[in-house]
């Protein structure tokens, strides 16, 4: 996240293309970019920020739709909330456009943007383990028209990050056309932010069941050892059903494999017993397994 000193923003620019707004971008390093505003905007609000320029996104019309593109769906980085939620998309990708359609109430998903989500890196972003599981990965473009590639979750990891006058052009996305499927619990009825979230997807050509966790860490979660075990044993040439205890047995693998018991020591900090979790992070755990077991026993259905 970058800060800027306290002050109104004095400049906004509308560029037409993504290259332009590379280019506003470098020619101004203090510069925001800004497309929906829904986190940006409540930074604004409550003091956090204070861009000096904004940026605005609005009105380059090449990433607000998708293309296909070598076997994969190439999606603006402006796609909004509302669209991807539509049944064109969901086609496509239905994981992606369930949980664009739980993202928040309807202000929110007419605004908000698949790039926003991404560069926000919120935990609680509804997208974000979803692109984890398809294993999506991100084009980001840079001054002189220059497009490099990286995966979404080095940048989520914090282990590549956007440089000076780059933007999150697009999002590629492998196309599977197989079972997937996104589960979220809330803190409260209707559309809220997540309290953990899970998306499960299968690749049946590659014999394989991808899973990502949300919302209970910085970034989404993959409990890969909880994927090899549970593809290994799914019958991918016959009716790929499993028995309830296999599909609990996978939740509770997932759940803790992303929330572990802590060491004894931090135990004793806690004042709880050896080796236990405090009474909300159990409940926690006992969440992210359901979501995990219904979300498998959805996609195998």
């Amino acid at each position: 996240m970058t800060t800027h000193a306290p002050q109104a923003a004095h400049t906004v620019t509308l560029p037409g293309s993504l290259d332009e707004a590379v280019a506003a971008l470098a020619a101004m390093p203090t510069a925001v970019p800004v497309a929906g505003g829904t986190d940006l905007m409540a930074a604004v609000n409550s003091g956090l920020l204070r861009p000096a320029a904004l940026v605005g996104l609005g009105r380059i019309n090449e990433i607000r739709g998708w293309q296909y593109q070598d076997g994969a769906a190439l999606l603006g980085a402006g796609l909004t909330h509302a669209r991807m939620g539509r049944p064109d998309f969901a086609a496509l990708i239905p994981a992606l456009a369930t949980a664009a359609r739980s993202a928040g109430p309807p202000q929110i998903r007419n605004a908000g943007t698949l790039g926003g989500n991404i560069a926000s890196a919120a935990p609680t972003g509804d997208a974000l383990p979803v692109l984890a599981a398809l294993e999506a990965s991100l084009v980001i473009a840079g001054p002189g028209g220059e497009r490099r590639e990286m995966p979404i979750g080095r940048l989520l990891a914090g282990l590549d990050m956007l440089r000076p006058g780059e933007l999150i052009g697009y999002v590629r996305v492998p196309l599977l056309h197989a079972p997937q499927t996104f589960l979220k619990a809330t803190g409260r009825t209707g559309p809220s932010r997540a309290v953990a979230s899970v998306a499960v997807v299968l690749d049946p050509a590659r014999r394989s069941v991808r899973c990502a966790v949300g919302a209970v860490a910085p970034m989404p979660l993959r409990p890969f050892d909880a994927e090899r075990w549970v593809s290994s044993i799914i019958d991918w040439d016959g009716e790929r059903t499993l028995a309830p205890d296999v599909l609990a047995a996978f939740g509770d693998y997932v759940a803790t494999a992303c929330i572990p018991d802590p060491p004894p020591a931090q135990s004793a900090l806690d004042g709880t017993e050896p080796g236990t979790l405090p009474p909300a992070v159990l409940h926690l755990r006992r969440t992210v397994s359901t979501l995990a077991r219904r979300a498998l026993g959805r996609a195998l259905a």
